[in-house]
């Protein structure tokens, strides 16, 4: 049973449990003790995107992991995939992000990269929540010259901007481009501005002034309304909404219209396909990827696999079985021959890329990709229910399927934080679905509550 972390790391409301200093003391203290395996200095990067309370879990974090005997490298405000490229570049044992990525700014999280800049994998989670309650690094205290040591690198935004600009082929500039950029006045506000305009492209900027309270306030990719409206008002060329820590991109066309993480997939996937670089013919994505990606991806000769939600499942099928490019619906978006996790700049970047080389406006790229009716309702209940638990659904559900054809189909998941079970229906006729997704409600709510 996990009791801290959750599908990305530790989230919750800053100052009460679970995201306290006092846990996030034994956090650090935890993956310290992981990464001293061998008898020589280690080092663990720490960032934070913009958040008031990060300065809080940031000086929790960096005393539990000196009062293991382990340095720490603290980047300030960097976006997360920014983490995890410079914890690899500096050769560190480990990189903590402290966000709760879309959150609210009252929340806070934390996050960790293993020294290959890949999440903690759910075992090595695991093994640090037992060391935090089983009390077994009590005893664990170096003194004198053993105590870690802290040290901040100034020009972790100058590296990681240099990183970003060097995914972009140099035969190509963005001098054609005017871009509406969306930073949510969050982790990326100092360094996208810096990649779009050093590129070569007009940028008019929105979310770049973060407050510590502001962050993903009506902005960015969970509201990427505001920045569609400035490329109609502007006649922009495109528009990149990115999230409060930097992992997410949601875009606009030269028209204002909003195009989610799967019409990107299905953009990029495309161009891999026609390079032949897409590994085996597969993108990766989630059971919530609209099935208008799985038809579009059968229609290049490709095939679409999937996995639970969340991008780190994502990144481990892809890395079990040899993939490079997935992501998910939400805007999480992998390119594994360039970073190691959800990248928001990168893919507008590689975006970008496809768009100068077809010479083709976003919006006719966008059109290849049919996007499939698709009905997302919740049903919220006294206590949490299991799925298999609700008498008569397996059966309802099977055969509703069975009359939407290949042309349709029907997730039921519960939450995983909350009493709710998540109710989605995708098919061609959007009345149909949506009476359906009525009925699926309607049953769950009667039948789960006794």
């Amino acid at each position: 049973m996990r009791r801290l972390f959750g599908t990305d790391g530790i989230r919750g409301e800053a100052n009460l449990y679970p995201m306290t200093t006092e846990i996030a003391m034994q956090v650090g203290r935890g993956i310290a003790f992981l990464v001293k395996r061998q008898r020589r200095r280690h080092r663990i990067v720490i960032g934070k995107d913009t958040r008031l309370s990060g300065y809080m879990i940031e000086n929790a974090l960096a005393a539990g992991i000196c009062s293991m005997g382990v340095d720490i490298l603290l980047v300030g405000p960097l976006p997360t995939p920014g983490i995890a490229f410079i914890t690899t570049s500096m050769r560190a044992d480990a990189g903590l992000v402290i966000s709760a990525s879309h959150n609210p700014f009252q929340d806070n999280g934390i996050k960790i990269f293993a020294h290959d800049g890949f999440k903690l994998p759910d075992a090595e989670e695991l093994a640090i929540e037992e060391l935090i309650f089983s009390q077994k690094m009590a005893t664990l205290r170096p003194t004198a010259d053993e105590i870690g040591r802290a040290s901040r690198i100034e020009d972790a935004r100058g590296r990681y901007i240099v990183f970003l600009k060097n995914t972009f082929p140099a035969q190509y500039t963005l001098d054609d481009f005017h871009i509406v950029l969306d930073c949510a006045h969050g982790a990326t506000y100092g360094v996208a501005p810096a990649v779009f305009t050093e590129l070569g492209a007009r940028v008019t900027c929105l979310g770049i002034e973060p407050d510590g309270t502001n962050i993903n306030r009506e902005c960015g990719a969970l509201c990427p309304e505001l920045m569609a409206s400035k490329v109609r008002e502007l006649g922009a060329d495109i528009g990149i909404a990115l999230d409060g820590d930097g992992d997410r991109l949601i875009v606009a066309d030269e028209n204002g219209e909003v195009l989610n993480g799967d019409q990107v997939m299905a953009i990029c996937a495309a161009d891999l396909m026609a390079r032949k670089k897409l590994r085996k013919k597969t993108l990766v994505a989630t059971v919530m990827s609209n099935l208008g990606l799985e038809l579009f991806m059968r229609q290049l000769g490709g095939r679409l696999e999937r996995t639970q939600v969340g991008d780190r499942y994502v990144v481990e099928r892809m890395r079990a079985k040899g993939y490079n490019f997935g992501g998910e619906q939400s805007g999480h978006l992998i390119f594994l021959d360039h970073n190691t996790t959800g990248d928001g700049i990168l893919a507008a970047l590689r975006l970008l890329v496809v768009m100068i080389k077809e010479n083709r406006k976003l919006s006719e790229l966008a059109g290849r990709m049919t996007v499939l009716p698709q009905v997302l309702k919740n049903v919220r209940l006294e206590r949490k229910v299991a799925v298999s638990a609700i008498p008569g659904l397996k059966q309802q559900v099977a055969q509703m399927e069975a009359a939407l054809g290949a042309d349709g189909r029907i997730l039921i998941r519960a939450s995983g934080t909350e009493p709710l079970i998540r109710v989605m229906v995708e098919g061609s006729d959007r009345q149909r679905i949506d009476a359906m997704a009525d009925e699926l409600c309607a049953h769950i709510h009667e039948r789960a509550a006794r």
